[in-house]
């Protein structure tokens, strides 16, 4: 199964030319999740050809470099004549300002759209074998991340096994490999542990929007396929980030090295590093030794499962 995460904006409060506020989109073998909605979103979209057809938005918290782009993109989706529920998935007592983005200029949209508070540190949307969780963060102003969590893979069937127990090759293969016992023309039964390893597990990515660095993000980004993190300054503005609740690209590499992470993605760069990213991206690679990335509008990346 596909997962490609698309970098829709990626600056910091203030965009560049190169750079649009935050945006990232998640397909998921067709399921397309967008996380924050910042002002442009629905133009990067068209620019870089993810689809409209989203099921679900994920706000990290209210500041307008976060949630701007959701006024222009509910009607852009009302004019095309979108009839399925939109899901917005709101910090606690952020309702109301959402409310207002969603009927901006008296909007009516001719869909549903069901916006959710959700706490931090529980569950924001359980799909069938996948789920989004929250994580608190620690920014200027209630705040959370997400995790989007795979559930664990069956085992590797072992096919020479299962024929030397004469499990004949079709769909009794199958059956055993999601977990069904079969009968076998002599009235034997092989049990699924027989020819079927140890689960394997899910991918996991986790998106933290603007946080400090916190010991909650290390936690729910344990072993995960790539970790978004805010890194919106260099070291040397190492007190300017602890004074506006953001990070530093250091220590966006040093959650990154505490969690075990396969891949780091830096993100939410200050417009003062528009041409000298190649800096936050050395910093943090002095505290991570992965593979770490500074993110770029349009850019894309898949998601393999672990192996």
């Amino acid at each position: 199964m596909s997962m490609r995460v698309t970098f829709l904006g990626t600056s910091g409060a203030v965009p560049t030319t190169q750079r649009a506020p935050s945006a990232v989109l998640v397909n998921r073998e067709g399921e397309r999740l967008l996380f924050d909605c910042g002002e442009g979103t629905q133009r990067q979209m068209m620019r870089f050809g993810t689809g409209f057809d989203i099921s679900h938005i994920f706000v990290t918290h209210l500041h307008g470099d976060h949630i701007l782009g959701i006024p222009g993109l509910i009607q852009s989706l009302d004019f095309n004549g979108r009839s399925d529920a939109l899901a917005i998935h709101v910090p606690p007592q952020s309702r109301d300002d959402i409310r207002g983005l969603v009927h901006a200029g008296g909007h009516q949209p001719g869909f549903p759209v069901r916006i959710h508070e959700v706490a931090p540190d529980s569950t924001a949307y359980a799909a069938d074998d996948f789920e989004v969780r929250t994580v608190e963060t620690d920014h200027r102003t209630r705040a959370m991340g997400f995790a989007l969590v795979e559930d664990d893979r069956p085992g590797r069937f072992d096919r020479e096994r299962a024929e030397e127990l004469g499990v004949p090759v079709g769909p009794k293969f199958g059956r055993l490999h999601e977990g069904e016992a079969v009968e076998l023309d002599d009235g034997r039964v092989i049990e699924p542990d027989q020819v079927v390893g140890t689960p394997r597990p899910g991918r996991r990515l986790v998106y933290t929007g603007d946080t400090r660095p916190v010991g909650a993000v290390v936690d729910v980004a344990k072993n995960a396929d790539l970790l978004i993190h805010d890194a919106t300054f260099a070291d040397d503005e190492r007190d300017r980030a602890r004074h506006t609740g953001h990070s530093t690209a250091r220590e966006a590499g040093e959650v990154a090295a505490r969690a075990g992470v396969e891949r780091l993605a830096l993100t939410h760069l200050s417009s003062r590093y528009a041409g000298g990213w190649e800096r936050l991206e050395r910093e943090a690679r002095e505290a991570f030794d992965g593979e770490c990335f500074v993110a770029s509008d349009g850019q894309t990346v898949d998601v393999p499962y672990p192996e």
